[in-house]
């Protein structure tokens, strides 16, 4: 399975909905193409393959986390 990216995405109340994603690029788009498009719901599918209706007029922001390389293991210095 590839690495996973997680997309938090904050609605105008006291939640967020958190979804990882293998690419936060096509839940960017697909909120922007809905708001666009003036679409009630952008669709999302997550990393496990659900499907995530989002109701863009209560998106309050969305936050991409995790597009850092990540870097597992020890560094050995020579001396």
């Amino acid at each position: 399975m590839a690495d996973t990216v997680t997309v938090r995405i904050g609605l105008q109340s006291v939640r967020e909905l958190e979804i990882e994603v293998e690419d936060a690029e096509t839940v960017v788009k697909a909120v922007t193409e809905a708001m666009s498009a003036d679409d009630p719901v952008a669709w999302i599918t997550d990393a496990k393959g659900t499907r995530h209706g989002i109701a863009v007029d209560k998106l309050g922001f969305i936050g991409v986390e995790g597009l850092e390389a990540k870097t597992v293991g020890f560094g050995v210095s020579a001396q």
